[in-house]
């Protein structure tokens, strides 16, 4: 999430203007909400021990409600105004005219289930969760030199955290190399949205790796 630039992203409605102006910064309670969400995708369907059919089959009936109210929210401006002004601290400028980040959320907590194991999956998720805002945070306040659609401070500091991450989930040094990856690959433009990107790579490069160095 700290690479991306909303100035690529479509023109929405004059009258959110106001409203839209108003979601830019550090956004804090965005980023502790994007780590919680991701906690808990990450995390609840292991503390419950449900199967992966299940986690999916959850996932899919918030995402369909989710496609839903993005639907009506682009549709009716009223709706729209009224999702910036209860929701400003958790909006972003990109949102005022596309799908909301908690609906790439879902789908990229739910390719991770249904293409992963599920420790790959939950690490994937955790990378997201915890890397991304992490840096989000960290390359806004910090800058640096530009990296592709990133910056040095922040895909350094996704690259900390990913590794962290995935160290304490594999307990093999050769993730930094997943780590490493997956930040590089998160500052190219154009790729796609984050919260598919991030847990869809590091889920694929963790499987390869997993398959190369013989453990899970």
């Amino acid at each position: 999430m700290h690479s991306r630039s909303d100035s690529s992203s479509p023109k929405w409605p004059e009258e959110l203007e106001p409203l839209v102006q108003a979601t830019q910064g550090l956004q804090p309670w965005r980023r502790a909400f994007h780590a919680a969400s991701g906690l808990a995708m990450a995390l609840v369907p292991w503390v419950l021990g449900w199967p992966q059919a299940r986690t999916i089959m959850v996932l899919s009936v918030l995402l369909v409600i989710a496609v839903a109210l993005d639907l009506v929210r682009l549709n009716v401006p009223s709706v729209n105004r009224s999702f910036f002004r209860v929701l400003r601290p958790l909006a972003s400028a990109r949102e005022a005219a596309g799908i909301a980040s908690s609906t790439w959320y879902l789908v990229g907590g739910i390719l991770s289930y249904l293409l992963f194991t599920p420790q790959h999956a939950m690490l994937s998720i955790l990378v997201l969760a915890i890397a991304d805002p992490a840096a989000a945070l960290v390359g806004q306040r910090f800058g640096g030199r530009r990296i592709g659609t990133g910056s040095v401070s922040g895909t350094l500091t996704f690259f900390a955290g990913a590794t962290a991450i995935l160290l304490l989930g594999v307990g093999r040094l050769e993730v930094a190399l997943v780590g490493l990856a997956v930040a590089l690959l998160e500052t190219v433009p154009g790729i796609g949205d984050d919260n598919v990107v991030i847990p869809i790579s590091t889920g694929i490069l963790l499987t390869a790796l997993a398959a190369t160095i013989g453990v899970g």
